[in-house]
């Protein structure tokens, strides 16, 4: 039998996760009070609430811009949902906030998901991948099994919504867009972004700009 559940639990719950509080009293009363796995619970029906409102058409919304310390990097971001409401809350900017942040710390991406990615880029890796000395010294048949596994690995490396979030990597992109449509009850999609380099194609210094973003995120 569950155990009593107080209100200062649920109110725990609810800043943890912002789910409703009936939700959140039967999340609690379902794990017999811990928090961690009531949590994980509310998490996989918001998922799985996600996937239902992924279709939904989303028109609204607002464009990001995230300027990183020294202005040597800047990056626009259209993020959209379905109505304006939604679009004037917090815990929207919030996420199109973060989301700039993460293009910006993360040179490699250039698109939003992998089924963005074009037949010819996909290609090109592979034959990439194809001469490298290390492949061609293996037996043919394992070559190509090889390949795909490092194929697959670039194409995530290219794809924003694969990327771990830089607040909190256990969770990926597409994961932080999901608990937001869970927790704002509207389709959300990034539909576009753009990512300004100073100096781009000009001969300079390389820094680790997903380093120095990842300290911001911590102060």
């Amino acid at each position: 039998m569950a155990k009593n559940i107080s209100a200062a639990n649920i109110k725990e719950l609810r800043l943890k996760t912002g789910a409703g509080m009936m939700d959140c009293k039967k999340a609690l009363e379902a794990s017999d009070g811990q928090i961690e796995i009531a949590i994980e619970n509310l998490r996989k029906k918001g998922l799985a609430t996600a996937e239902k409102k992924s279709t939904r058409i989303a028109t609204e919304g607002l464009i990001e811009s995230y300027i990183h310390a020294g202005s040597r990097i800047g990056v626009l971001v259209e993020l959209n949902c379905e109505t304006d409401f939604v679009a004037r809350q917090i815990e929207f900017h919030n996420l199109a906030k973060d989301i700039a942040m993460q293009i910006a710390a993360c040179q490699s991406v250039e698109y939003i998901n992998i089924d963005q990615i074009p037949e010819n880029v996909i290609q090109h890796e592979r034959n990439i991948e194809s001469a490298k000395d290390d492949i061609l010294s293996k037996p043919k048949y394992k070559q190509d099994k090889i390949i795909e596994g490092r194929i697959q690995k670039r194409l995530k490396e290219l794809s924003l919504m694969n990327q771990p979030f830089i607040k909190k990597p256990n969770i990926s992109i597409e994961e932080l867009v999901k608990e937001h449509i869970a927790l704002l009850g509207e389709n959300i999609r990034i539909r576009r972004f753009e990512r300004f380099l100073l100096g781009e194609g000009l001969e300079k210094k390389s820094e680790n700009l997903m380093n120095e973003v990842s300290k911001m995120t911590n102060l």
